[in-house]
């Protein structure tokens, strides 16, 4: 760190010291400006609590107790100019013990801390009095008006902050591992300066997060995200793919029982979808069951577009006999820029609520019936001339 002196245009560096050979002691000083200015960590917090000792059967005590503007309890731990070995497993000891915190002994142990160290409040204000409780710091922290408008402490959501002039690798090792498990924890590194003689001598304290950099924590956060989009998808998949098993174990019973042999030997599955053979090499008929409708189709998904193509056009010029025999107009897909073409028939549905099942399956197995009825002698006359064509080009 550099002094800039404006009148020279030059800089001079300042001297990085212990906090031990300044006299400075965590305790009295360390931890006494973190909690009179909290916002030397980037952010507002309210400390609600130092030298916290709440915890039943132990007597350890953590430095600093905070909350976030979230709600979020805060634990900090500082040491002076080294971590130890044991910092982080000490921290992760004293959240676990403030996760049963309620909101009624968080306004509690706040309580307790303004009526020893209620001039941290009282100063420069003109309402002592009413800066003394509890409950309402709070809700002026949180913007709230009342304390039932919030939830204090939600689930595993504590934060960890550490602080100290220098940090052992293991210390850092099992940081970084903690954060990659969605722990919510910072590290700062805290730099005492001096400058000048001993009789003028000035003194200056730096703070930097150096775990996570502001940096890597965008990434993270975006990491996190990602992440929870993943497991949140793959939760409704298989929440679909269970809808999806349990909707066709019943629509194929029902096929079984009408007078649609197509899918008798058909097994219920997770997808979407369920084809069967209509005579003609890979031109199934399939079942359609989506979340916003029921489709009955046929698809030409033969290996080469071009007979795909010439089976659709040739189905096409009895559209008028087959449409009529089917009783509606259908949609023919010949999709020129896709290998596959379809025709299909739909019908909108709210295909998750299972209270509309019978109704839907009612509208396949009927529309399944006349559609192969309709497409029968067209699609095998045209399975005809398709072979004829292959062979001719043969």
């Amino acid at each position: 760190m550099f002094k800039i002196d404006q009148s020279s245009n030059r800089i001079s560096r300042l001297q990085s010291k212990s906090f031990s050979e300044l006299g400075f002691s965590e305790r009295n000083h360390l931890q006494e400006w973190l909690a009179y200015q909290p916002d030397a960590f980037g952010e507002e917090l309210l400390i609600i609590q130092k030298e916290f000792d709440g915890f039943d059967d132990t007597r350890e005590r953590l430095d600093l107790l905070a909350l976030d503007k979230d709600g979020n309890l805060v634990v900090i731990e500082n040491k002076l100019d080294d971590t130890g070995r044991d910092v982080i497993w000490q921290a992760l000891k004293y959240a676990s013990y403030c996760s049963s915190l309620n909101k009624k002994q968080i306004v509690e142990i706040f309580q307790s801390y303004l009526n020893r160290f209620c001039d941290l409040y009282t100063k420069n204000s003109n309402s002592a009095e009413a800066k003394q409780d509890a409950n309402t710091l709070i809700c002026e922290f949180l913007d709230v008006p009342d304390l039932g408008e919030v939830v204090l402490n939600s689930g595993n959501n504590q934060r960890l902050i550490f602080v100290a002039a220098n940090y052992r690798k293991e210390v850092t090792s099992t940081a970084l591992w903690l954060l990659s498990h969605n722990i919510q924890l910072q590290c700062f590194k805290v730099t005492p300066y001096s400058m000048g003689g001993l009789e003028e001598q000035q003194l200056f304290l730096n703070v930097e997060q150096i775990i996570p950099t502001p940096e890597v924590k965008e990434l993270m956060i975006g990491i996190s995200a990602k992440e929870a989009d993943e497991k949140e998808t793959v939760v409704e998949l298989k929440n679909r793919h269970k809808v999806r098993l349990g909707f066709w174990e019943q629509a194929l019973e029902a096929m079984r029982d009408s007078d649609c042999n197509l899918f008798d030997n058909i097994s219920p599955t997770k997808d979407h979808w369920i084809n069967a053979g209509s005579g003609v090499r890979s031109c199934p008929f399939a079942l359609i069951f989506g979340t916003k409708e029921a489709r009955v189709e046929f698809n030409m998904s033969r290996s080469q577009t071009e007979d795909n193509k010439f089976m659709f056009d040739l189905l096409l010029t009895k559209k008028q006999e087959i449409e009529s025999k089917f009783g509606a107009e259908l949609e023919w897909l010949r999709l020129d820029d896709k290998k596959a073409s379809r025709i299909q028939f739909r019908k909108e549905f709210d295909g998750y609520n299972n209270e509309n099942w019978p109704e839907i399956i009612k509208w396949l197995v009927a529309e399944m019936i006349k559609f192969e009825k309709a497409l029968k002698q067209p699609l095998q006359n045209a399975n005809q001339k398709l072979k004829e064509q292959i062979k001719d080009i043969i």
